[in-house]
């Protein structure tokens, strides 16, 4: 199937869903039906966060995949480096590099090869998937700014932490080498237009988070918009626009699919879920809850961004929040396809023992979450 065909099937599958209502009683609803549960979360998800929060995600994505250069940032990684500034470049760097839980375990593995030290390399390794952009911003969209602004904050936290203890019970010289993670091509783009046009993108994500009236919200957002996309047709090459296209669809292509799945599946299986089942697992913030939740998230697998319908689910169902942080912070970083390429770089002990920190980790995270 060309590229051509890929889009039009996935914009007739986002359409599709958007004007369900119109084909669907409204009575089926919220139904203990699973099948038209699944169908009616994904209408939910189609009107609410696509158009104004993903969408703009994944350009924002793919222009920092095309203008900022990965060598840079990473190079900080590497063995030289001082603490302060390795563990602080590896625990953000995700969401500058907009990586997912596809890319980057590739850029983890280069990275240690490339002579990076351990603990950085890990907090590169747990962080990224809980902090790309596209993540962040549905969290905060679908789950609340306050479980939002939380990942980020432990996520980053957890990242230099579970960094540090790898280091220190794991005592060893990195290896010698240069990063090599490949470079940008040359970017004929004075930086003052590549600011703004950074701006215009971020803008447009701001504004759509705004309590203001809709039809300002909308004015500014396409106001914005308009900016960045004036800027692309007009001060940026040919071959540079469709590069950053190229790489915005890339991450269209490879994250929304997966995540229709994954709310059809979040619908699907709400109403097979008790809520007695879920209030005595993970309905209060005790050790056990978050323990459960932590131990759950890291050996399913979540796809990019499924994680958040799924605990929506879960959450509606009873779930409290402190478990609800603990899986949202182990979930993205490990699942069992995961660990089988972790333990190939790292080896068996040294997987072993990032699995544990973890688990800890993040139910110690939801436990302080939960108490605030």
């Amino acid at each position: 199937m060309g590229k051509k065909n890929k889009f039009l099937l996935l914009a007739f599958v986002f359409f599709l869903f958007y004007f369900m209502p119109v084909y669907l009683p409204d009575a089926a609803y919220a139904s203990d039906n699973s099948l038209l549960n699944g169908l009616f979360l994904l209408h939910d998800y189609a009107k609410k966060h696509i158009l104004t929060c993903l969408v703009p995600a994944f350009f924002i994505a793919g222009a920092i995949s095309v203008f900022v250069r990965k060598d840079v940032i990473l190079r900080y990684l590497g063995a030289g480096a001082k603490k302060h500034v390795s563990y602080g470049v590896a625990s953000v760097s995700g969401s500058i590099l907009a990586v997912c839980s596809c890319t980057i375990l590739p850029l983890f593995a280069g990275i240690m090869r490339g002579g990076a030290g351990l603990g950085p390399a890990v907090a590169f390794l747990f962080s990224g998937p809980a902090i790309n952009i596209a993540a962040v911003f549905l969290t905060i969209s679908v789950l609340g700014p306050e479980i939002g602004v939380a990942r980020i904050f432990f996520a980053v936290l957890l990242a230099v932490f579970v960094g540090l203890s790898m280091g220190l019970v794991f005592r060893e010289k990195p290896n010698e080498g240069r990063l090599h993670i490949g470079e940008n091509k040359e970017i004929d783009v004075s930086r003052g237009i590549l600011t703004v046009f950074f701006v215009s993108l971020v803008a447009v994500l701001v504004v759509n988070g705004l309590q203001i009236e809709k039809i300002v919200k909308y004015v500014l957002m396409g106001f914005f918009a308009s900016v960045a996309a004036f800027l692309a047709v007009f001060r940026f090459s040919r071959e540079l626009s469709r590069e950053w296209l190229k790489e915005t669809w890339n991450f269209t292509k490879m994250m929304l699919p997966v995540l229709f799945v994954g709310v059809f599946i979040a619908g699907f299986v709400m109403p097979l879920i008790s809520k007695e089942f879920v209030t005595d697992w993970v309905g209060s913030n005790t050790v056990s809850g978050n323990l459960v939740a932590s131990v759950f998230g890291v050996f399913m697998y979540f796809s990019t961004l499924t994680e958040i319908p799924i605990l929506q689910a879960l959450i509606a169902k009873g779930m409290s929040e402190g478990p609800a942080l603990a899986l949202l912070l182990a979930g993205p970083s490990l699942s069992l396809p995961n660990m089988l390429v972790i333990g190939r770089v790292l080896g068996a002990k040294k997987t072993a023992a990032y699995i544990v920190f973890v688990v800890f980790y993040s139910t110690v995270a939801g436990l302080v979450f939960g108490s605030i």
